[in-house]
């Protein structure tokens, strides 16, 4: 069983809500009593100058939270918007111990932590999961599901 945290971080879009997402708020929620949720707003998002449309803050913040309603973990969560990468993680005053990141994203945390010592503040336990594969052993990603190449399970819908 991994070290249990009072407080946890986790970003992301959360475009398309799908099964790698839901892996990576479930990683959030098993090791953490709270989690903070950093969720990109719309300026953030066209920063990143996705390959495709990405829904807006609102749609997206909507389908997040009937999510974790429907998880029973709405109480514990705490969704804040993040305009960078950093989002809240570099304040001092922030009580986030652990942050949860995906594969792909492992890289991003490790810059936080660099920027975090930089600043006097205590580094972060890095939680990392592995990519949530698709039927063809490919990740699950927005992208692809935008694509049409797969659901939001990893289901394929074309060959």
């Amino acid at each position: 069983m991994q070290k249990r945290f009072r407080v946890v971080a986790v970003g992301g879009n959360f475009d398309e809500l799908h099964k790698g997402n839901k892996a990576l708020l479930a990683k959030a929620f098993e090791i953490g009593d709270q989690v903070t949720v950093g969720l990109a707003s719309d300026e953030f998002v066209n920063r990143m100058a996705k390959p495709h449309i990405t829904a807006s803050y609102k749609e997206r913040m909507k389908e997040l939270e009937s999510f974790l309603s429907d998880q029973g973990l709405l109480q514990r969560a705490k969704v804040i918007p993040i305009d960078d990468a950093c989002g809240a993680l570099l304040l001092s005053n922030s009580l986030i111990e652990a942050l949860v990141v995906s594969k792909e994203t492992e890289s991003t945390a490790l810059r936080i932590n660099e920027k975090r010592t930089k600043k006097g503040l205590p580094v972060l336990t890095i939680v990392t999961i592995g990519m949530v594969p698709s039927e063809n052993h490919n990740a699950i990603s927005t992208t692809r599901i935008r694509r049409g190449e797969i659901d939001r399970e990893g289901h394929l819908l074309k060959s």
